[in-house]
């Protein structure tokens, strides 16, 4: 079976302004479909590279393909995509049906068909009830549902988010994550979606490319960057972490990881011989008495500040690894007691090996 034609291809794309690089020597492909998030701090070439594929702004250098043509010197009405801005770009002068029409109308579609897309596009989002409302009468997450509304309208083969719920309250977010996602399983438009939010990224996207200083630093679904980062700043920048020095050895080959003066634990699979740093996840740590006997000793440490934090406690460990520090969940077993920890408590901190990882420093 021949493979499909990625939906977006950039190919060694760069992108300066006089001497600084904001985007530098970046391939990638997105697959038709996909829910793609670019996701990064401020100024890590995130918005620019949306920007590229959209046509707003000039590739300096390389090639972007959407569809499989070259659209380096297309503008952007002849791409084949849209956007969705985090201000919304409504006309506050327009009904939400108006708006919604509005780039129909410059396509010079039929009346009929405009008032059928028109119609389609609103109850996909939820506001067929809302053809004659003005914008200012309308929530801001009411208000980036017709712009979702607009954009997905003129059925275009890609669907660019620039950040499109940094506006919303943190609640109505969580509810457009949720919405967003039902939406795209609907109509199967790839989206690009480009935030800063790890949450966001992670509960939303098929993949993630993260970036920093106008690089890609990894590509890989969320559960890959998560649990797998390539690095330490992958790794920090998506979701909190432990990290913990030391070096691997394998007898009968078993690798396990020793750190000075505490003995050796097990070590995720496939680790190879020498120094090394250990990631492992807040939620992966399990806390225990000191004098439970196990076949893994663990690490000692003594409990210096306990948070509630609503559905989970975070607890921070002084040990001689450094401070590391767990997260025990409520309402649940899972990796943790339910007795409430004590600050100055001794106790033994351990996790499976295969819920750690390796990483490049």
């Amino acid at each position: 079976m021949a493979e499909s034609t990625p939906a977006i291809e950039l190919r060694h794309v760069t992108k300066r302004y006089g001497d600084t690089v904001a985007l530098d020597d970046v391939s990638m492909d997105i697959e038709p479909g996909e829910f793609f998030c670019l996701l990064g701090p401020s100024g890590c070439g995130k918005t620019t590279t949306l920007n590229l594929i959209g046509g707003f702004i000039p590739v300096s250098s390389g090639e972007l393909r959407i569809e499989g043509r070259t659209v380096n010197d297309l503008p952007p009405h002849k791409r084949n995509v849209n956007t969705v801005f985090q201000n919304y770009a409504l006309f506050p002068h327009m009904t939400v049906a108006q708006n919604v029409a509005f780039g129909l109308r410059m396509e010079k579609l039929s009346a009929s068909e405009i008032s059928q897309r028109t119609a389609e596009y609103l109850d996909l989002v939820g506001l067929g009830g809302f053809t004659r409302r003005m914008p200012s009468e309308m929530s801001g997450g009411q208000q980036q549902r017709v712009a979702l509304a607009r954009a997905l309208a003129k059925r275009p083969a890609v669907l660019l988010l620039d950040e499109p719920l940094g506006a919303l309250d943190l609640k109505l977010r969580k509810q457009m994550q949720t919405e967003l996602s039902r939406i795209h399983r609907q109509v199967g438009t790839t989206f690009v979606f480009v935030t800063h939010d790890q949450e966001e990224a992670l509960s939303m996207a098929t993949r993630i490319a993260i970036m920093s200083g106008g690089t890609v630093m990894q590509t890989g679904t969320p559960r890959e960057v998560y649990d797998h980062p390539v690095d330490r700043f992958v790794a920090n920048f998506v979701g909190e972490t432990n990290f913990i020095s030391g070096s691997v050895t394998s007898e009968a080959g078993r690798p396990s990881f020793g750190i000075a003066g505490r003995g050796r634990l097990a070590a995720p699979t496939g680790s190879p011989d020498g120094p090394a740093t250990l990631m492992v996840r807040p939620e992966y740590l399990v806390l225990r008495p000191v004098d439970e006997s196990t076949v893994d000793p663990g690490i000692t440490g003594r409990i210096v500040n306990v948070a509630f934090l609503g559905d989970h406690t975070r607890i921070t460990l002084a040990t001689d690894a450094g401070d590391l520090v767990a997260v025990r969940p409520h309402g649940t077993n899972v990796r943790s007691t339910q007795r409430e920890e004590d600050l100055g408590e001794e106790v033994c901190v351990w996790w499976p090996a295969d819920d750690a990882a390796l990483i490049a420093d």
